[in-house]
């Protein structure tokens, strides 16, 4: 049982580590692509301010994502290394081919598909999973609406200045705007890994004496450990600094043509959203928000800036997200269940 809890928090971190990868692109793309800092600094910058939300935010998307999607009396260590399982190999591919996906939901399709194909609909905490649903639209929508105010209220502030003097103001705000997103990003993605593992750590607490001692302290409740805390936030920091470029160009270039000002508007709208929905405990896409963000700023300059047949490859990646690793991991756990219970 040891051996499969240890596997299990390696596969987690490994995929905290891919979210990194993959999300590196939410936080840096817009300060890549209008060359306010090179690719090396800005996943830097990054994964500094993704470590930094340890500082400031509480825990509760981990809360959520442990207790607020399938039931925890039915959680058991082949089941989550089965979500993990399905939920990294379909981040892997989607990084690989450059499509910046949800990595959020595809943990959360991951937990859905065992917890359904083995112990039916009754296992599932479905008040949670609509919430996540319903932000799966609300999120990009409301980056897109801030990001377009935003731009829509700077373009008439500055409107009587010069185009050089405000691409150099807007360079240095976007060093914080971009910041602040990514302390929005590793305050909510980290947390995910959190509550996976602590959910696995729950699940067989008081059935050995080095997880009650080391990893995991016995109290009978759901609670996320201080080293747990600790080590998602410095793996989601380590995957970010990797950063995964094919994701990057994608976003950094493919939406729209971005500048200064526009970057900032949109990263500004996206932080906005991934804090305020990271206090409430939801566990939303930070790539649905900042592909929404993106567009809002582009739609300023009317419809035909936003390059759209990018844009529904990527809304494609997300709507397959959750429906792919539900069945992968569904199958896995169908399979174990089949064969060894």
């Amino acid at each position: 049982m040891l051996t499969i809890v240890i596997a299990g928090i390696i596969l987690a971190l490994l995929f905290d580590f891919l979210n990194g990868m993959n999300d590196a692109a939410n936080s840096i793309a817009t300060i890549v692509s209008t060359k306010v800092l090179s690719p090396g600094l800005a996943v830097l910058w990054a994964a500094f301010w993704n470590f930094a939300a340890y500082f400031i935010f509480g825990i509760h998307v981990a809360n959520t994502i442990g207790k607020g999607i399938i039931d925890p009396g039915i959680v058991s260590p082949p089941l989550i290394l089965s979500a993990l399982t399905g939920a990294v190999i379909w981040v892997w591919v989607c990084t690989h081919y450059g499509l910046p996906i949800s990595v959020s939901h595809a943990l959360i399709g991951g937990m859905i598909g065992p917890a359904w194909f083995v112990f039916g609909a009754d296992a599932l905490v479905t008040s949670g999973i609509l919430k996540i649903a319903l932000f799966i639209v609300l999120s990009p929508l409301i980056g897109s609406l801030l990001s377009f105010f935003m731009m829509s209220l700077t373009l008439w502030v500055f409107k009587r200045s010069h185009p050089l003097k405000v691409e150099s103001v807007f360079k240095g705000m976007q060093l914080f705007s971009s910041a602040i997103f990514s302390l929005g990003h590793g305050g909510n993605d980290a947390q995910k890994t959190m509550g996976i593992i602590a959910i696995l750590l729950f699940s067989v607490s008081g059935t050995n004496t080095f997880i009650d001692t080391y990893l995991y302290e016995n109290t009978g409740e759901f609670h996320v450990p201080v080293w747990l805390i600790i080590t998602c936030y410095s793996v989601i920091a380590l995957g970010t600094i990797t950063g995964g470029w094919k994701v990057i160009r994608t976003l950094g270039d493919g939406l729209a043509k971005l500048k200064p000002v526009q970057g900032f508007c949109a990263e500004t709208a996206g932080a906005l959203t991934l804090i305020g929905t990271a206090l409430g405990g939801i566990p939303v896409s930070t790539t649905h928000t900042i592909t929404g963000s993106i567009i809002g700023v582009g739609l300023t300059k009317g419809v035909a800036s936003v390059k759209w047949a990018t844009a529904k490859n990527i809304v494609a990646a997300w709507i397959f997200t959750i429906p792919a690793t539900l069945l992968i991991s569904g199958s896995l756990y169908l399979l174990y269940s089949l064969l060894f219970v």
